[in-house]
């Protein structure tokens, strides 16, 4: 007599098996899991956004990479737009930094209480020129009496007596002046009108100085929005005489655009240097108040370069967490000691802080909390 087949334990091994296959299939080993973790985007560490002044801008690109690339998982935006905006959209919390050359104002401060003005760096403001016909190495001196003439229309030319008679000796042209100005809320701006007014208070104190000023309506004058396009524009137009930060000094170089030196209080006629610049903030350490708002423009020193400042991150002492406030005092924190190095400043042009105003910015940062 012949045996039926035993087919039911076959049956049963053949769906464990199955069972056992699709398992592996759809379930990722520990390590595989792993490996997709890792592969997952991550959500930031922290952000930090910054904006405000050109003249900073270019410094403030190389802090923000340096930072995300010591604190991994940190993202650091920065934008530009000028000093006004800068410090508009940090009295509005916009943004966490605003970046500014110029330093809060008492209507600022009514609009918004709780912010600081931190310095962050040394700067300095250039006065360019295109006179093609002008050797490289002459660099014509000028003056706030003469700037002024310039701005205001009273000096057309570039021959004009009163030029000639500050750079004897050098061959001037006859071309057309045309003086470019901001067209934006700029601490450009600010820093230029205040070196006019202070050196010709009778004249071109009528005008005053500020982010904006009522400019004289001067024909040839043109309006740029910005830093790049201040030295662009200048670099297209003959006649071109143009305020602009130092942090764009090597692309007017490059472009072939004078520098003037620039006539201090002393009398001295001086190139934004390092040394000059040096000089020139020195006597203004000791006089810095706690909120380290001050101008240092026109100052005594004999060697002194005329339009120096601090470049000034407004931040708000209350922030809206204890995790922000963190983020933002270690940021700082960083950009006065690391940010300050030679590595980031030399480049563009800027002066390390003294260690006298790290100490106040120290004592600011550590107001900030939520």
């Amino acid at each position: 007599m012949t045996s039926a087949p035993r087919t039911g334990g076959a049956v049963v091994l053949a769906g464990v098996l199955a069972m056992l296959m699709a398992g592996c299939a759809t379930t990722p080993s520990v390590r595989q899991a792993s490996d997709m973790a890792a592969r997952a985007p991550k959500e930031p560490l922290g952000t930090i956004s910054e904006a405000g002044s050109t003249l900073l801008l270019p410094l403030a690109q190389k802090w923000a990479g340096g930072y995300e690339k010591q604190h991994p998982g940190v993202i650091v935006t920065t934008a530009g737009g000028g000093s006004g905006a800068g410090i508009k959209d940090a009295i509005g919390a916009a943004v966490d930094v605003g970046a500014t050359d110029a330093y809060l104002s008492a209507g600022d401060l009514v609009q918004n209480s709780s912010l600081l003005n931190i310095p962050v760096v040394v700067s300095a403001q250039t006065v360019i020129y295109n006179l093609p016909s002008l050797s490289a190495n002459v660099h014509l001196i000028l003056d706030g009496v003469v700037l002024a003439d310039m701005y205001d229309g009273t000096i057309t030319t570039w021959n004009d007596p009163k030029i000639a008679s500050l750079n004897p000796g050098v061959s001037l042209p006859p071309t057309k002046v045309v003086p470019f100005h901001r067209a934006d809320s700029s601490g450009d701006t600010f820093l230029f009108t205040s070196y006019l007014s202070t050196q010709d208070p009778d004249q071109w104190g009528l005008n005053g100085y500020g982010t904006t000023v009522v400019w004289p309506p001067v024909a040839s004058a043109k309006a740029e929005t910005g830093s790049t396009n201040m030295e662009h524009y200048c670099a297209l137009t003959p006649g071109c005489v143009a305020y602009n930060g130092i942090s764009y000094l090597n692309q007017a170089q490059t472009d072939n655009l004078g520098e003037a030196k620039l006539v201090n209080a002393a009398g001295n006629p001086e190139l934004p240097g390092g040394p000059a610049i040096s000089a020139a903030i020195a006597p203004f350490v000791s006089l810095t108040p706690p909120n380290e708002t001050i101008s240092m423009i026109d100052g005594p020193a004999q060697d002194g370069y005329p339009i120096v400042n601090f470049e000034y991150a407004v931040v708000s002492r209350n922030q809206p967490s204890a995790a922000k406030a963190s983020e933002i005092k270690a940021f700082l924190q960083w950009v006065i000691t690391t940010g300050n190095q030679p590595s980031y400043l030399t480049p563009l042009g800027f002066q390390a802080l003294p260690s006298d105003i790290v100490t106040l910015d120290e004592q600011q940062i550590a107001e900030i909390g939520s």
